[in-house]
């Protein structure tokens, strides 16, 4: 039976957390002398107080969470939290309508880096801020959050890690509590060392601290239209493509290097970490050598942009310099399917990740092996560790699933009139959280305020099935979940 006690004590934990937040951007609006400084102190304290309306009540000590508990939790969190989140968006001066805050505040969550905003340079800071801050949260803090919480209230917090992400690892750390502690360390010394490196190269200490905290949550929001292209600044570009790659890494072997266990050669010699490296580089040298053979361009400037956006692209940040797009129907086809790919498992990257692409070749190369000799016993091994059966299977049906479901997504957007390149590349980037689509209406330079109500309500709702991979809410909509 689910203890919804537990559920409202976690959820209301969250809202005040949420609403504590909302005193940041506040700050900001006051320091630059904008009145909506008292919209995010009201938002912030309807928010807390509503948070405590469900944390009072119930705040005995309780039993261990369930896993069931735990997956509905999860699903709850994420909707209330976007919805809470969206407040600012609906009663600042930008006045945005219920569907698009909704449709923002969900995209800063699951670090998507989708847009509604149009002319974001004649946005108050405090809401600059918070877009960019949603998204910090939504990379890694949220799920720090909520491991760090459960030991404090004696539950067992990795249900939640295991539910906020469908792959299963070891516990690098034996304490919980200990490793959310190290993650959130390692996060938030990574964001100040790419907002240093952004002010070094010429950003105002402003748009380094946003920009820095939607680089390495791999989300993507700028406070330009035309995003990083609004610089013009080559060693900012080089600067993103080096932290959008450190944010698509696992964080765990962050840690490991920062307690000294096997140092720097433990975070390059992972398998993930080879394959994406790897990909990165191949796919960059073929794409750019492809473009500077049609173009008059210099090389290192047509290797330059073709490696910030195909970098921005897979690990799902959703950074622009300009409409890669146009680029021909090889560069076209080739940025529709790196909407797919993804960064580490780990990492605050969305997509299918390097995790399950390696696991797919290995079982193709273990396939090869038992066909050419078939009494042969092959296991598959990722960083000398065997991969259960178990594992294999559930992976494998994720990428079937994957592609069903954002083909589904891509019909109920096609049924809204939309045509074949923006249905299906929006729900795609949707689904693996990248940010801008493909196409005139919501291509790379473009955002999403054309679409109707519907079509961004389905698309919130792929953001979230997608960073919480399928699975966490699909065990919701089970009829046997929900009996004793």
């Amino acid at each position: 039976m689910i203890n919804y006690k537990v559920i409202a004590i976690f959820l209301g934990t969250f809202l005040m957390a949420l609403g504590l937040c909302m005193c940041v951007p506040a700050l900001i609006d006051l320091y630059y002398d904008s009145l909506d400084w008292l919209v995010f102190l009201k938002s912030g304290t309807l928010t807390f107080f509503v948070g405590l309306a469900l944390y009072f009540p119930f705040r005995m000590p309780v039993s261990d969470l369930s896993l069931r508990e735990s997956f509905l939790l999860t699903f709850l969190a994420w909707i209330l939290l976007g919805l809470f989140a969206s407040i600012p968006f609906l009663v600042s001066h930008v006045a945005l309508n219920p569907v698009d805050a909704f449709f923002e505040a969900v995209s800063g969550w699951t670090t998507t880096g989708s847009t509604v905003f149009t002319r974001l340079e004649e946005l108050p800071r405090g809401i600059l801020f918070w877009r960019a801050f949603l998204q910090w949260l939504g990379g890694i803090g949220i799920i720090v959050i909520a491991i760090a919480l459960t030991p404090m209230r004696g539950i067992g917090g990795m249900y939640l890690f295991h539910a906020e992400s469908s792959d299963k690892s070891d516990k690098m750390i034996p304490r919980i509590k200990k490793l959310a502690g190290a993650i959130l360390v390692v996060y938030f010394g990574l964001t100040v060392l790419c907002a240093l490196a952004y002010s070094f190269c010429g950003m105002s200490v402003f748009d380094a601290a946003t920009h820095a905290m939607t680089t390495l949550s791999t989300g993507g929001f700028s406070n330009y239209d035309n995003s990083m292209g609004h610089f013009q600044n080559p060693w900012i570009e080089w600067t993103a493509v080096l932290f959008m790659v450190a944010g698509s890494l696992p964080f765990v072997l962050y840690v490991q290097v920062m307690r000294g266990q096997g140092g720097f050669a433990g975070l390059f010699g992972d398998d993930q970490v080879k394959f994406l490296l790897k990909f990165l580089g191949m796919t960059v040298l073929l794409l750019g050598a492809w473009l500077w053979v049609r173009e008059t361009r210099p090389l290192m400037e047509v290797i330059r942009q073709v490696a910030f956006h195909v970098t921005s692209i897979v690990t799902t940040t959703g950074f622009t310099m300009s409409d890669y797009s146009l680029g021909g129907p090889l560069v076209f086809e080739m940025f529709f399917f790196l909407l797919f790919v993804g960064g580490c498992s780990g990492s605050t990257t969305g997509g299918i990740k390097m995790f399950r692409f390696i696991l797919i070749w290995e079982l193709i190369k273990n396939r090869v092996n038992v066909l050419i000799s078939p009494s042969l016993v092959a296991k598959i091994k990722i960083n000398n560790n065997v991969i259960g059966e178990d594992e294999t299977i559930f992976i494998v049906t994720f990428i079937p699933f994957y592609i069903l479901f954002v083909c589904g997504l891509a019909l109920m957007l096609s049924l809204q009139g939309l045509d074949f390149i923006t249905s299906f590349s929006g729900a795609a980037t949707a689904v693996s959280n990248v940010g801008p689509g493909l196409g005139e209406s919501i291509g790379p330079l473009n955002n999403f305020s054309g679409l109707n109500d519907f079509s961004k309500l389905c698309l919130a709702f792929g953001m979230i099935a997608g960073r919480l991979e399928f699975f966490a809410i699909l065990v919701c909509f089970n009829p046997r979940f929900w009996k004793r």
